[in-house]
């Protein structure tokens, strides 16, 4: 199966959101849509921390990082 688990980093620690997940989908306001394949729904306001997809885990996060900004267009290579 290709579910993944969504998961909230807060304070260090991750909390379950919701289990086998399969949509997740970006909201107008900000934060996601999340439905899993037994049709429960999740919203969350946060931004996709890192997404382990070998390990079926989507991590979420309300933190401020330092990065790179994001280019107005995306480079594949």
């Amino acid at each position: 199966m290709c579910e993944a688990s969504a998961y909230m980093i807060q304070d260090g620690q991750e909390t379950l959101v919701l289990e086998s997940v399969d949509i997740v989908e970006p909201l107008n306001e900000g934060g996601f849509m999340l439905r899993n394949i037994f049709g429960d729904q999740a919203i969350i306001n946060a931004r996709i921390h890192k997404m382990e997809l070998v390990n079926h885990r989507i991590l979420f996060s309300n933190e401020k990082t330092a990065g790179t900004p994001i280019p107005d267009e995306i480079a594949i290579w």
